[in-house]
């Protein structure tokens, strides 16, 4: 037993590190879009389509990730999928050589592809190699906590490589890309070489009756879904806008805009921490409830407090080339957009565990459904978007607020299973 572990010690340091890979690739969505801005004059709506592209491709690849698995198994599916993130990448990286906008979307909606299906591939992966059970979630919770990190590191480093830049370009931020490339590659060669198991194929009966229903035929689960929707939404909208609001509207320094941002992701990853402690003392329902009218009250209070009231939080700072931590004067509405990093980091499980509850044999179809539902990450922003350039950073926020509300009425009201009259067995 102890050999199999170390057989399996790479390969299991490979999938974190891919697990990473998938906020740090989608995370380049948001400040990239401040760069789109400076180097293409792009509205606020323009800037977020890296990162529509990006999640939008979820709609596509979904499903098709899943058959995929079935078919070529969980180890060529990842291998494909880091040829694809390799891609896709390399296409953003051309893109600032070209000096092209629509390459870019392009580079970001092939990135999207790979990030779908390493989403599909990397939790079952963990869960194999650990062993299942404890070991199993034990890993997945590791590479969860790696995905958060990696999600605070990205705004701040591109931040750090463009700061002080008067109009920065693609070609400013080419580091980060090299680094990604460089990880997709080293990540390819040790997973190719070492033999890992695939986690178990279940044997799938078919039947000569057509089943009447699916997951579908639950009001929860639609509802649920589009809560997936939604969230995802919230989630990437809230602090891509915190950049340009800071940088555009408040004319405050590259380095300073991302690293706000950056706590937006470091404060997702200490709820990740709070949530899994109290996972099991307190119900989905009421964390969902919690986390969505608390995030609700801060958005609407961040909306109406003045953007001239300001208060002093903690950020990275550029000083002398390199990054040191100090302190920076910020709007309070700002603060309160940041602080929704706690309760978005813990609606995924609520919103997923409420919209299955009571689904039986329809859960693998509605876990499919759900990887669908992420393309909100990219339809959501552009909307915000677009209310921003209509209205300003701030009025964009009440696209948040909707979001939030919808999430409140479902942890209350829709998540009810109304349909338990369906067999599931």
């Amino acid at each position: 037993m102890t050999q199999q572990k170390k057989n399996y010690a790479l390969p299991i340091v490979m999938m974190i590190i891919l697990f990473g890979m998938i906020s740090f690739v989608t995370g380049l969505g948001g400040p990239f879009g401040m760069i789109l801005k400076d180097q293409f004059g792009a509205s606020n709506a323009m800037s977020q389509l890296g990162t529509f592209a990006n999640f939008i491709a979820y709609a596509f690849m979904g499903i098709p990730s899943g058959l995929l698995l079935q078919r070529i198994g969980y180890k060529k599916t990842a291998l494909l999928a880091i040829i694809i993130g390799f891609v896709g990448v390399g296409i953003q990286f051309l893109s600032g050589v070209a000096g092209s906008f629509a390459v870019y979307v392009c580079g970001a909606f092939v990135a999207g592809f790979s990030m779908c299906m390493l989403n599909s591939v990397v939790n079952p992966m963990l869960n194999t190699l650990g062993g299942g059970g404890k070991g199993g979630n034990t890993l997945i919770q590791i590479g969860g906590t790696f995905n958060s990190i990696n999600a605070t590191l990205v705004p701040v480093l591109v931040g750090y490589l463009i700061g002080g830049i008067v109009q920065p370009t693609i070609q400013d931020a080419n580091p980060v890309l090299f680094i990604a490339m460089g990880i997709f590659a080293t990540i390819f060669v040790v997973l190719y070489f070492v033999n890992i198991p695939e986690p178990h194929a279940e044997v799938i009966v078919k039947s000569t009756e057509k089943d009447k229903h699916s997951a579908l035929s639950f009001r929860h689960f639609i509802l649920g879904a589009i809560g997936i929707f939604v969230y995802v939404g919230v989630e990437v909208g809230i602090p891509n806008f915190i950049i340009l609001f800071m940088k555009d509207g408040l004319g405050k320094a590259t380095t300073i805009a991302g690293t706000v941002a950056g706590t937006y992701w470091f404060l997702m990853l200490i709820g990740r921490f709070v949530g899994a402690s109290l996972g099991s003392k307190v119900s989905s329902k009421t964390m969902l409830t919690f986390a969505s009218a608390l995030g609700l009250l801060f958005v609407v209070a961040g909306i109406f407090f003045p953007v001239t009231s300001e208060i002093t939080m903690p950020v990275f700072k550029s000083e002398g080339g390199s990054l040191s931590f100090g302190m920076e004067q910020v709007p309070v509405s700002v603060m309160l957009f940041v602080l929704c990093g706690l309760c978005t980091s813990i609606m995924w499980g609520g919103i997923f565990n409420l919209a299955v509850e009571g689904l039986g044999k329809y859960v693998k179809m509605a876990s499919g459904i759900f990887m669908v539902m992420v393309c909100g990450g990219g339809i959501l922003p552009w909307i915000q978007g677009r209310i921003a350039d209509l209205g300003g950073f701030v009025t964009s926020y009440w696209v948040i607020a909707a979001g939030l509300a919808y999430l409140l009425y479902y942890a209350l009201i829709g998540s009810k299973n109304v349909n338990k009259d369906i067999p599931v067995e």
